[in-house]
């Protein structure tokens, strides 16, 4: 019989007002019922207080204030803190879970050894279809699974925090999610908090076990700014900004195992599927393998940047111990 987890859904505008409800109604619509749901509003009094009244009727939906610092991070420390399951799985607030997603999640803590379960992410674009231009190899830009990541059900270095569970136990031994590294209302699109976090927990549990199932499946609205070239080249730079964080916290060797396989083996792959098509007459072929391209200077410049500023100005972020009054603060990494 697999536990029921708690979700916890990170939110910060009411621009997104619909999108939140139908995330929500998509965790009460699971095969296996969650144990309850977290909406943690990050420093928005406005839909704190709107949220708490759409919800006031509904025992199993929990509203909570960020406790920490501005941004996901600080929010999801919150979620873990306030969450009464043995497992916490996390949905996006712009995504719906398919039926079965949570039980999927749920079936692979039947091992003891298994820590985290993330599943498959499926881009939603608002335009109806992807754009010609845009490469499966980069879907990661938006948030979903990108084409060349293994299927089924295997191990993994990390999992994607907006499609994921974990077991309590996890950041008891690992502490929360750092801040200083992801989103924080900031304009630029940057990540890997989650990334950051697994590397960080198998160090602390070398017999951990992180496991992506396929088949819990999401879906994730890409709204149409992110359909654009523009975001496609800022994301990808946010990208690189991001792991020179994530190596300078954890080194080089694991922050950027799974991108060294990623940059030799799918994205040259991905081009010459990009030219090819172009030669056959297809449409977005020469496009698709200008963005890979494009992506991979993008995120590379990005990524010496961050390192060099990392150096120089001696980034810092902060490792939360969950439980405690700012659910952001506790041991400092310089």
């Amino acid at each position: 019989m697999s536990v029921a987890p708690s979700v916890v859904i990170c939110v910060y505008t009411e621009d997104r007002w619909e999108d939140i409800l139908a995330a929500v109604s998509s965790v009460r619509a699971q095969s296996l019922t969650a144990l309850e749901t977290l909406l943690v509003v990050d420093h928005n009094t406005v839909l704190l207080d709107r949220l708490t009244k759409e919800y006031k009727e509904t025992d199993e939906v929990r509203v909570l204030a960020n406790a920490g610092p501005r941004g996901l991070s600080a929010g999801r420390n919150t979620g873990i803190a306030a969450a009464r399951g043995a497992v916490i799985a996390f949905l996006d607030d712009d995504a719906v879970a398919e039926r079965d997603w949570l039980r999927h999640l749920a079936e692979g803590f039947g091992d003891p050894r298994v820590l985290a379960v993330g599943g498959r992410t499926l881009p939603a674009w608002d335009s109806g279809r992807r754009p010609a231009w845009f490469p499966e190899e980069f879907d990661w830009v938006v948030g979903c699974m990108y084409k060349g990541h293994p299927g089924g059900r295997v191990r993994v270095r990390n999992v994607l925090g907006g499609n994921a569970a974990f077991r309590r136990t996890a950041f008891d031994v690992a502490g929360g999610f750092a801040t200083g590294i992801g989103r924080d209302g900031d304009s630029r699109p940057l990540g890997c908090e989650e990334t950051e976090f697994c590397i960080r927990l198998t160090r602390a549990r070398p017999d951990a076990v992180l496991l992506m199932d396929d088949r819990a499946v999401i879906h994730h609205r890409v709204p149409a700014a992110r359909e654009r070239f523009h975001y496609f080249r800022s994301r990808s730079y946010a990208e690189g900004l991001s792991k020179a964080l994530v190596s300078r916290s954890v080194g080089s060797g694991k922050g950027l195992e799974s991108e060294r396989r990623y940059t030799t083996r799918v994205l040259p792959a991905g081009v010459v599927r990009g030219l090819r098509d172009a030669a056959l007459g297809r449409p977005g072929g020469a496009g698709r393998a200008g963005a890979i391209v494009t992506g991979v200077f993008a995120a590379a410049g990005g990524y010496v940047i961050g390192s060099v500023r990392a150096r120089r100005a001696g980034a810092t972020f902060s490792v939360a111990e969950i439980g405690d009054d700012t659910g952001g603060e506790g041991a400092r990494h310089e």
